[in-house]
């Protein structure tokens, strides 16, 4: 590395997925990364467990009574990390003098504004919170350019993307002779299940992904292909690409992530086993490569790669992102607010698999195609949204 001082890093969303993973490659690499701060909503127990490993100067909850049992857990260890509570919290460890890197992935609206406070104060962004583009894509472009951040996509799709890329594609995107983006889909758990049994689909189905190990919200997400709606949606932020120039291609074996095809007929991909170690190692070491604990990809283990188009009669929610895109202004973030309401039904036993699509179909033919200008136009959008999904959500719950 070219400084022998560690980087100092902040976990937004420390005991999901993303965030054990993380520190799973800065256990891999303490000579490089230190811990500035972990947050958590309210799985305190993980959350102490992983302040005593990695002794971060601060760690925020999002819960008061979490936060209370963390403090005196704390406590009782002897630790000297000082325990926080509350979104102003959240944003003050992302914005932070002492901090170098953040790692944003709280899910959904709830890591907006960390992770543009980590924007405007010009951090390194390792954008795992897609959230973020899909509801302010411009305001949260603006906020890294104003801010002088540097902005890395964790989404195992745009960092394939990203890396397949030219190295000056950001400052020189015309002369790039950029084609096409296509994002590659497992197609999730239901990609050749009879049509007709996807209505009796259960949450412990949707949330049985065939190759990635997720959490549940986004393992719906997958089942739906929804992720892959709010992908594209990311995608033409981060990469400047409309959205006629954005394909998506389902590719069961996850394997090649995504891939990037130019205007001389060269199609460049990214491959690797499906391990989100993998994209986080290269944001977290970027422009270097370092060690993930990933093992090496077997070509002759795989044997075959298979690509297909997305059915949209299976997966509605992955046109209505097309549709929100192209519609603009509030209707990507009345996309993600009322999917997020009804996927929580859903997942609650409330709303049956099929009503998912039907209640975010429903919002965005009540939104209006309103500028977001602001982040209080996010919020009323996003909040508005969410009035209408819950209330298509207790009509469908009634009627089941």
């Amino acid at each position: 590395m070219a400084d022998s001082a560690p980087r100092r890093l902040t976990v937004l969303g420390a005991t999901g997925s993303i965030g054990q993973s993380t520190l799973d490659v800065v256990a891999r690499h303490p000579d490089r990364f230190e811990v500035f701060a972990l947050s958590a909503q309210r799985q305190h127990d993980k959350l102490f467990a992983q302040c005593l490993q990695f002794a971060p100067r601060y760690a925020v909850m999002g819960d008061a009574a979490a936060a209370d049992a963390l403090a005196r857990a704390l406590r009782g260890a002897g630790s000297a990390t000082e325990v926080l509570c509350g979104d102003a919290a959240l944003e003050a460890i992302a914005a932070a003098s002492e901090v170098d890197m953040v790692m944003a992935a709280i899910v959904g609206a709830a890591g907006l504004r960390p992770t543009l406070a980590a924007a405007r104060t010009g951090k390194k962004v390792l954008l795992a919170n897609k959230e973020a583009l899909v509801l302010s894509g411009q305001l949260f472009m603006d906020a890294v350019r104003q801010g002088g951040a540097t902005l890395l996509p964790i989404d195992s799709e745009h960092n394939a993307i990203f890396q397949a890329l030219p190295a000056d594609y950001a400052r020189r995107p015309d002369a790039a002779g950029v084609r096409r983006v296509l994002l590659t889909a497992s197609g999730g758990p239901f990609r050749t299940a009879p049509l007709e049994s996807l209505a009796a689909v259960t949450p412990e189905q949707a949330c049985a992904h065939p190759n990635w190990v997720m959490g549940r919200k986004i393992s719906v997400d997958s089942a739906t292909m929804m992720n892959k709606g709010l992908e594209v949606i990311e995608a033409h932020w981060l990469f400047g690409a409309p959205a006629d120039m954005i394909e998506v291609v389902v590719h069961p074996q996850s394997v090649i992530h995504s891939m990037v095809d130019y205007a001389d007929g060269s199609v460049i991909a990214q491959l690797g086993n499906p391990d989100m170690r993998t994209p986080i190692a290269h944001a977290m070491a970027w422009p270097e490569r370092i060690e993930a604990g990933v093992r090496p990809l077997d070509l002759f283990a795989i044997a075959r790669l298979d690509f297909e188009r997305p059915d949209l009669a299976r997966f509605p929610c992955l046109r209505l992102a097309f549709e929100a895109l192209r519609a603009g202004g509030a209707a990507p973030a009345v996309l993600n607010a009322a999917n997020e309401e009804a996927v929580a039904a859903f997942l609650n036993h409330r709303i049956g698999f099929l009503d998912i699509p039907a209640v975010i179909s429903a919002c965005l033919e009540r939104s209006a195609s309103q500028a977001v200008d602001s982040l209080d136009a996010v919020f009323a959008a996003d909040a508005c949204a969410r009035d209408w999904a819950r209330s298509e959500i207790s009509q469908r719950s009634v009627s089941r």
